[in-house]
């Protein structure tokens, strides 16, 4: 995690050089947008968090709840703090030469590698050599990109050292617990806790910079990747009402409030630009790490969905109130991480808004039909707000 501060920037051309001096880019720069290798990595990263959201989806419908949540946040926890680490470095350090590229690449093999293991632990119920070998490559392809940014960068070598040093010594830690799985549950709690920990050390040495719209559009890509996760379910119902003997009526309001349900979140989180937000190291690192709830929740919408298909459609074990709950839970969590992380003062007419949708979400399942109730509730959540803002809006214009 890194503050704003400003820099010299290097000269970043589309074309890769041999080698640059890894030099801090400046978070005034203008027109700086995601590149091409930063989609690569999300595209990558697509593989894993399915996988993750396939395991949760499964285990809730054989009646595995728990299990299967404990294992969900555990997976998301490695692949979203993988991404962080890429995300924020990049924000402050992309210089685009070969060896940068390089080290991209070896990332986002072990992402790859995390998501083959992904399957296997959800079975399991215990971690694996290729969940930690992936993890542990692409956080080590991070201290290398660290070790060079220290002998660019002099202003910031300190804090680019300690990036290097503290991620190597919770690496090594990571594979000794493999060692220990007696000790896994609480060896696992205390490495995470250490590893979010981390750049709050290490920045107070000297912060690094980074780009706000660069950091709100990396946050908005991968937003629309967890979504894609309830489009996926949502194209499953569809299948499933030509495939499965079902009536296309019967599984019609399931994919409608799917449908509803991925168009609202999609609308409540790009409400508007979420850069102005980020205006102090302290606001970054809550709404960065409060971002994990967010995702993670995103994608066990999908999950969710898919759980509901099942009961629908008589392939799963679980009931309909189960299957409600398995979308409201998720859905309403969303709307309580946004309705924090995305406050600011035009929306105080509609700050009510957010919780009182959640209570109403989390009551839906209680009717047996959750799915159809929780689309329209976001849906009419999403007109109040532009109904409330525009009349807001005339108000100050007038």
């Amino acid at each position: 995690m890194m503050s704003v501060l400003d820099a010299p920037s290097p000269t970043h051309s589309t074309e890769p050089r041999l080698r640059a001096r890894m030099t801090a880019r400046s978070p005034h720069e203008a027109h700086r947008t995601a590149t091409p290798l930063e989609l690569l990595f999300d595209l990558v990263f697509v593989v894993a968090i399915a996988q993750a959201a396939n395991g949760l989806h499964h285990a809730i419908a054989e009646l595995h709840p728990l299990e299967g949540l404990v294992g969900y946040l555990m997976v998301f926890f490695a692949i979203w703090w993988a991404w962080m680490g890429f995300t924020w470095f990049a924000s402050a350090y992309d210089c685009d030469d070969v060896p940068y590229r390089l080290l991209v690449f070896v990332q986002i093999s072990g992402a790859l590698l995390l998501a083959a293991g992904i399957p296997t632990m959800f079975e399991t119920r215990t971690p694996n050599m290729a969940i930690v070998g992936g993890y542990v490559i692409m956080r080590l392809a991070l201290v290398a990109q660290w070790l060079r940014a220290s002998a660019s960068d002099v202003k910031r070598r300190a804090t680019a050292r300690r990036y290097a040093v503290g991620i190597t010594i919770l690496q090594t830690a990571w594979v000794a617990m493999l060692l220990v799985p007696r000790y896994w549950t609480a060896g696992f709690i205390a490495l995470v806790l250490l590893d979010v920990a981390l750049p709050l050390w290490a920045e107070r040495a000297s912060p690094t910079t980074w780009h706000p719209h660069h950091i709100a559009e990396r946050y908005g890509l991968l937003t629309l990747i967890v979504l894609g996760e309830s489009i996926l379910s949502a194209t499953t119902a569809i299948e499933s009402a030509f495939t499965s003997g079902n009536a296309l009526s019967d599984l019609a309001p399931l994919i409608a409030g799917g449908l509803l349900i991925v168009y609202s979140m999609w609308w409540i989180y790009f409400d508007r630009p979420a850069h102005d937000l980020l205006t102090s190291m302290g606001k970054a690192f809550v709404w960065g790490y409060g971002h994990y709830f967010v995702f993670g929740s995103a994608a066990a919408v999908g999950a969710g969905l898919a759980v509901a298909v099942d009961a629908a459609t008589h392939h799963g074990k679980i009931g309909l109130v189960g299957a409600g709950a398995a979308v409201a839970v998720p859905v309403a969590t969303y709307l309580v991480c946004l309705w924090i992380l995305h406050y600011r003062p035009e929306y105080r007419r509609t700050r009510s808004y957010g919780p009182v949708a959640a209570v109403l979400v989390l009551l839906t399942p209680l009717t047996g039909h959750a799915v159809p109730l929780i689309g329209l509730i976001l849906a009419v959540l999403v007109a109040s707000k532009l109904a409330a803002h525009r009349t807001h809006h005339r108000s100050v214009v007038h």
